[in-house]
């Protein structure tokens, strides 16, 4: 099997539009989460149980925030669904910082893009549905369709740059992201191409997918006077997640390609794991065991031990169940006979209290984490950890950064279905 690694990084977050000034603010302890009860129309949004929300700052590139305009023609904004504009434009980052640009027939087929969503463009699918409803046929516009499916995303970066590579779309929940990464490193390490654009993105901010949630009693409501306190992992208030949008996406590189060009490598894709929960449409089970089977195959498939795991980028949502679960299957697979011999000496985060869920993208932005981990020998903490949940044994690295060697981080994404992925990452030596 031909070795994967990592040449360049692009996102847009509740933080800021830029990886380095997303990673900044995520190791400086600040939050990007947002009060969104004033957001038109009001009578929809002040109904609802969760308030709250990760929403990607607006302003100028400059300053770090978002404008469609900073990164796309009135053409492309007018035809593009939001989520599939956040990928071209994190998309554009990574290919910037990868300084890779295909230019030959060769280069062009040799590269592929592979990215997800979860929900894809939810607004648009609600607002033509009124419409036709309300006034029939003529109302339905042409973009209709091509605005809605989820792998137009990849479609369009294809498009972009000529990518002529494997073409792919990833749509599993909030695993989504990692699935993308992971299955485009397979598609570099079988030799179906040299380069792969990889990652997630979601833009599904909008009362109904709100609603949709908190229906199903996922969402964080006791917080809604005090945003950035509501996404809480590990914390024994916790109550539920909160809703984000961004886009993640990693240019991954087969390393014979990578060193011929001289490309800089932040971490080698060592190990990918995949499973199944096999037992509820929303729930994990409660000891973890979907989880446990992602990560233990994940180790596998890099022939790396758990005790060789600095790092664990923990999915942890801030629901009871969802992060009592992995806790579990973390506590199970570390410690043990191939693993370390106390809990209190795994190093485990999760991001999500400062930029909440980003569904589709956060197994992409998560695994950029893991990578930062590892480039900077930096853990990012868990924000809102105040009281640990007891019987939880592991460090979370509660409200700070924490300085650390990371050699190998491991990034875990679960999703409604069951679905279950985890990711491995190394320094490249």
């Amino acid at each position: 099997m031909r070795r994967v690694v990592v040449t360049g990084l692009g996102a847009i977050t509740p933080l800021g539009v830029g990886v380095r000034r997303t990673w900044s603010r995520l190791l400086a302890s600040e939050c990007g989460i947002v009060n969104v009860a004033d957001r038109e129309p009001a009578v929809r949004w002040k109904e609802l149980p969760s308030q709250v929300a990760g929403i990607v700052p607006k302003g100028h590139r400059d300053e770090g925030k978002w404008q469609a305009s900073d990164w796309l023609t009135k053409g492309e904004e007018r035809r593009l669904a939001k989520f599939t504009q956040y990928a071209i434009a994190a998309t554009e980052m990574a290919l910037d910082d990868a300084e890779w640009k295909p230019q030959t027939q060769e280069q062009r087929e040799m590269t592929g893009v592979c990215l997800g969503s979860g929900i894809g463009n939810l607004e648009e699918y609600y607002d033509t549905s009124i419409a036709y409803n309300e006034t029939g046929y003529k109302k339905v516009s042409p973009l209709f369709v091509p605005q809605l499916l989820i792998n137009l995303g990849a479609g369009h970066i294809s498009m972009k740059y000529g990518l002529q590579g494997p073409n792919h779309a990833v749509t599993t929940a909030c695993t989504t992201g990692a699935h993308a990464i992971g299955d485009a490193s397979r598609f570099i390490a079988l030799g179906d191409a040299d380069v792969m654009v990889a990652g997630g993105s979601e833009s599904c901010i909008h009362p109904l997918a709100l609603a949709g949630f908190s229906r199903s009693r996922s969402l964080s409501t006791a917080y809604n006077d005090e945003p950035s306190l509501s996404s809480r992992p590990f914390d024994r208030d916790r109550n539920g997640f909160v809703i984000a949008e961004g886009a993640a996406v990693v240019v991954l590189e087969e390393l014979g390609h990578a060193k011929a060009r001289g490309a800089q490598i932040y971490a080698e894709v060592r190990g990918y794991g995949c499973s199944g929960d096999a037992y509820h449409i929303t729930a994990p089970r409660e000891d973890g065991h979907g989880a446990f089977l992602a990560m233990k195959r994940a180790l596998k498939n890099a022939g790396i031990p758990p005790k060789h795991v600095d790092y664990i980028n923990a999915h942890a949502t801030s629901t009871p169940i969802g992060d009592s679960a992995e806790n579990h299957a973390i506590e199970s697979l570390m410690v043990g006979d191939e693993g370390l011999s106390s809990a209190s000496q795994i190093a485990v985060s999760s991001t999500k209290g400062a930029i909440g869920h980003l569904l589709g993208a956060a197994g992409a932005i998560e695994a950029i984490f893991s990578i930062l981990a590892i480039k900077d020998n930096l853990v990012p903490p868990t924000l809102n950890l105040h009281n640990i949940e007891e019987g939880f044994k592991c460090n979370y690295i509660p409200l700070t950064s924490q300085q650390k060697e990371v050699t190998v981080s491991l990034s875990n994404s679960f999703g409604f279905g069951g679905t279950n992925a985890s990711l491995v990452f190394s320094k490249y030596k």
